[in-house]
């Protein structure tokens, strides 16, 4: 008996190699080829080059009938704002995080409410029925119109979604399946990328929605190839800290929605809840003023959220550290090199400290203002007066740049009763907003400035 013939596939973009390779010729990533058996090539090469030769017919984009999509909410506010809405008929969505995040939880809720409008399946290759079951009584849902299936053949499944014709249809996970058609074991490159194709095709064939479950790496990416994110209409992440009650579901791709949409979940006994003033989880509660405490208003897809940015500055030895938890650490030392060079604020022997209070990351760079005011203030052991917020980017020529949508940034802080602003002068309203004093800077000196006067006036 001849021996099988292997190939090395990327784990990252599914390439292959006759060899192995430190580095995958194909997206340049290191250490992800790993060994396994060939999958023979089904028909000959001039059948399929006779069946690519075939016309098909072509259409005018300008005549191509397009309408509103519909949407099915799922009864979750929180999961229908970052799916756009809801529910898209024969959408795919691929929704990852960390083990034990809650991602089963939530979709077993979703379905349930779901089960009471259309026809619903959840089809589970990690736990038995009967799991599924001791957790949606744990949850307390009723489940009288929820279907499951316990299994992990890709064609066992399909034949059960053509039978059942749901219109709402969960995986968990994709890693667990595995084609019949294909010799290599389950969560392998070649079945992922087979199983979740097939899903797809049925589910844009048949207008069933389907969610995959997928699970990460170390590093917090999706398993699998890339090619994974790429074929499906949606992709959420699940974040948070197991050890917090609050989770954030982040929509990083939407054909249907917008994209860096956040829902915020608490988990309690009765699974996730939606959050509905998520800005009360990323504010501390202090009975007076601290120094080094500074409000943000930064801005989620649509949603604008208030998060307090936190620094100590302490004094460091001939090599001070400059260490962020939710910002980007390169950017607080060219930050701080700004606030030395324009404000005439040194902290080269200082060691400084930025946190974003609640775990949440902020990747934009409307925190900067923020971020130096409370460097301010804690480096001159002077708090900020209750009801102060500040946004806006700060130029390495010192100047201060609008941020994005500011009017619903401003308009936010006022409704939950902020009633001191230091914003970019682009940003600064036409018309007065009630109960909320805005000082307008174009600079950075402006604004440390501006800080002074309010805490001397406090």
């Amino acid at each position: 008996m001849s021996r099988a013939k292997t190939v090395y596939t990327c784990q990252d973009c599914g390439g292959t190699s006759p060899r192995w390779l430190g580095q995958c010729p194909h997206c340049k990533a290191w250490n992800t080829l790993e060994e396994g058996v060939a999958e023979p090539v089904s028909g000959t090469a001039k059948n399929r080059f006779q069946a690519l030769a075939k016309s098909q017919p072509v259409t005018t984009l300008s005549e191509i009938e397009a309408t509103d999509i519909d949407r099915t909410p799922t009864g979750i506010d929180e999961l229908d704002r970052v799916l756009g809405g809801g529910i898209v008929e024969g959408g795919v969505v691929l929704i990852g995080g960390d083990p034990g995040i809650g991602k089963s939880t939530l979709l077993l809720q979703a379905v349930d409410a779901l089960a009471n409008r259309v026809k619903v399946l959840y089809v589970t290759g990690e736990e038995s029925p009967a799991q599924v079951a001791l957790r949606s009584r744990r949850l307390g849902l009723s489940g009288t119109s929820v279907r499951v299936l316990a299994e992990i053949s890709l064609e066992k499944i399909l034949a059960t979604i053509e039978a059942e014709q749901p219109a709402f249809c969960v995986i968990d996970s994709i890693q667990t399946l595995y084609s019949e058609q294909l010799s290599s074991a389950p969560g392998s490159v070649a079945q992922v990328r087979e199983c979740a194709a097939q899903l797809t095709r049925t589910a844009k064939a048949g207008g069933c929605a389907i969610v995959l479950v997928g699970h990460v790496t170390k590093e917090g990416a999706l398993a699998g190839p890339r090619v994974l994110e790429h074929i499906v209409d949606t992709v959420l992440y699940f974040e948070g800290d197991t050890h917090s009650s609050f989770r954030l579901v982040r929509a990083i791709k939407n054909r249907f929605g917008a994209v860096n949409e956040i829902g915020v979940f608490a988990m309690t006994e009765k699974g996730l809840k939606g959050v509905s003033n998520p800005s009360a989880i990323f504010l501390s509660t202090h009975a007076e003023p601290v120094p080094g405490a500074c409000v943000l208003v930064t801005l989620e897809g649509t949603r604008p959220l208030l998060v307090e940015i936190q620094a100590l500055v302490d004094a460091g030895g001939p090599s001070p550290r400059r260490l962020s938890v939710g910002l980007d650490r390169d950017r607080l030392a060219m930050l701080l090199a700004v606030l030395h060079r324009h404000a005439g604020v040194a902290c080269m022997d200082q060691d400084v400290f930025v946190n974003a209070v609640g775990g949440v990351r902020i990747s934009e760079p409307a925190a900067d203002l923020a971020v130096l005011l409370a460097i301010q203030s804690s480096l001159r052991g002077k708090a900020l007066p209750r009801g102060f917020i500040a946004f806006g980017e700060v130029g390495l020529a010192g100047e201060v740049r609008p941020a994005p949508r500011g009017q619903e940034r401003l308009k936010e802080a006022a409704k939950l009763g902020f009633s001191v602003a230091v914003v970019p002068k682009a940003n600064a309203p036409k018309k007065p907003i009630e109960g909320l004093t805005i000082h307008a800077v174009e600079r950075i000196e402006q604004a440390i400035d501006a800080l002074r006067d309010l805490v001397a006036n406090h």
